[in-house]
């Protein structure tokens, strides 16, 4: 028996699971690690802290069912013990995808802490390029926004804030990198500096048309090329193993892919009009719009969905709220309204409604369609009888109610509505919040039976590329639904509710 590891990198922990053939979880491993503030509206982490997080969560998969992986698609338990590593065939990365990192070629240690994706210290930056009629022409080479999300902005705060990264910067001496990247060049040992197409086109860096690093964009940002990685297919052999503690030297590293992008391909959304949406710190709506980007003319994003190794090029429409599960962290750790994020949901359903609560989880700005970078949350509608289980129940339908402005944008720009949209994620496991969206968006909710499909996306790149797996139907026939949520046909209700939230966008 084959087995495929997926490497799960993402905003506040590293997820490692070992597929069989059949697309079952054989192990499974989790670590989380630390959260740096180092000011307000500045997010970091330290890369060796990732890197000690992703050989953490291997270990743990590699012991098999013992270390928690559940026995495969039929939920049996069961103990099959530790993997054996010859049988590794392949190794696939997903990642939090605008978080940048700079690092030194000879050392291989990181010369900053990564700048993550929630991260806003460069909003005046991105400012000023809009001040000076530069967006048009971003959005035209990259189908991105100027906003401080991307990595673009990153890199050259870093550049010009740290007086002695400029000179090994031009000379070579520097590499830079998505998340996956710095990944890659620890599991090689060094070896390969790339990364692929689809985390490529989140760093305000990439022209998605001819799908190359733009000399036009590195001029506008003052970064040199010589940081650059390669860039490659989505999936199809990388780069193999080095020096990695528990795994033998010469495994394919085949697939690689943005955390969106790989659960938009783990969906099986292989169709154009095919949607879902990855509810993790943030909540990540991805349409499938084929083999050409289509400009939004509402404010989301165009992306590259994934490059396969046999030419297939596909692109999607994004939109993205920069806070989902990072709101009920928010309840836990800095309200104390529980010990567990799991307990939000018993707490939200002790109350029939949120009694015209509505929170606004803008902590990071807003993202998709509005693009309001100075935005903060809020909450409105408090009255003496307000209680915790109201101000819970209130934060899951914000995270929900992000959603609607997203997705009615993401209708008109690609002519199209949808009628049922694929969930995943953490909170998707929420039954509450599942059915509330499924309410507010007026369209049928399909809920997998593995929800962690962003590194199931993963693992099928990069079984594709080492021909684990022959083709997409593979994928196509073990995904399994677990419960379908249906709309409320109440909507007089709903729409009431809509016009409320509203009005607190507005105002946040």
């Amino acid at each position: 028996m084959r087995h495929v590891i997926a490497i799960d990198q993402g905003t506040t922990g590293s997820t490692v699971l070992v597929l069989d053939e059949q697309l079952a979880v054989r192990g499974r491993g989790y670590q989380e690690f630390r959260q740096i503030y180092p000011t307000p509206g500045w997010v970091e982490h330290d890369p060796e802290d990732i890197w000690k997080s992703v050989q953490s969560a291997l270990n743990q998969a590699l012991a098999g069912d013992e270390a928690g992986g559940t026995a495969g698609r039929s939920g049996a338990e069961g103990r099959r013990g530790r993997i054996e590593p010859s049988s590794i065939a392949a190794i696939g990365i997903t990642n939090q995808r605008e978080t940048a990192v700079i690092w030194d070629r000879q050392s291989g240690a990181s010369v900053h802490n990564a700048i993550v994706w929630q991260d806003r210290r460069t909003a005046d930056r991105c400012a000023e390029l809009k001040a000076a009629g530069k967006e048009a022409r971003v959005r035209q080479l990259t189908g991105l926004t100027l906003d401080p999300y991307f990595s673009g902005t990153k890199v050259a705060w870093m550049l010009g804030n740290i007086s002695s990264l400029g000179a090994p910067a031009r000379a070579g001496q520097l590499a830079f990198g998505t998340i996956d990247s710095f990944l890659l060049w620890r599991l090689t040992g060094g070896g390969v500096h790339a990364t692929d197409v689809t985390n490529a086109s989140r760093t305000l860096l990439f022209d998605i048309n001819e799908l190359a690093w733009s000399d036009e964009l590195l001029e506008l940002l003052g970064i040199p090329k010589a940081i650059l990685p390669q860039v490659v297919a989505s999936s199809g052999t990388i780069g193999t193993t080095r020096g990695v503690p528990g795994l033998p030297d010469g495994i394919p590293i085949a697939g690689i892919a943005g955390d969106q992008q790989s659960a938009l391909f783990g969906q099986a959304c292989f169709t154009p009009g095919d949607a879902k949406c990855t509810y993790g710190t943030g909540a990540f709506i991805l349409m499938n719009t084929g083999d050409r980007p289509v400009a939004s003319r509402s404010g989301l994003l165009t992306t590259v969905a994934w490059k396969l190794s046999t030419g297939e090029l596909r692109y999607a429409l994004e939109g993205s709220a920069f806070i989902a599960g990072a709101a009920v962290q928010w309840l836990r750790d800095g309200l104390a309204f529980f010990t567990s994020a799991a307990e939000v949901e018993s707490l939200a359903q002790t109350v029939p409604d949120s009694g015209g609560v509505i929170v606004v989880p803008a902590f990071a700005g807003l993202g998709a369609p509005h693009w309001r970078p100075d935005a903060r949350a809020s909450i409105t509608g408090l009255t003496r009888g307000t209680t915790r289980a109201h101000i819970a129940r209130a934060t899951l339908e914000g995270i929900a109610l992000q959603n609607v402005d997203i997705l009615r944008a993401m209708e008109r720009d690609a002519g199209r509505q949808l009628t049922t949209l694929k969930v995943d994620g953490g909170a998707a496991a929420n039954n509450l919040l599942m059915q509330f969206q499924s309410d507010v968006l007026g369209v049928d909710i399909a809920r997998p039976a593995l929800v962690e499909t962003t590194a199931l996306g993963a693992a099928f790149l990069a079984g594709l590329g080492t021909g684990v797996w022959k083709d997409q139907d593979a994928v196509r026939t073990t995904w399994r639904e677990e419960r379908h949520f249906t709309p409320t046909k109440d909507r007089s209700r709903i729409s009431e509710h809509l016009a409320r939230w509203d009005a607190a966008v507005a105002k946040a």
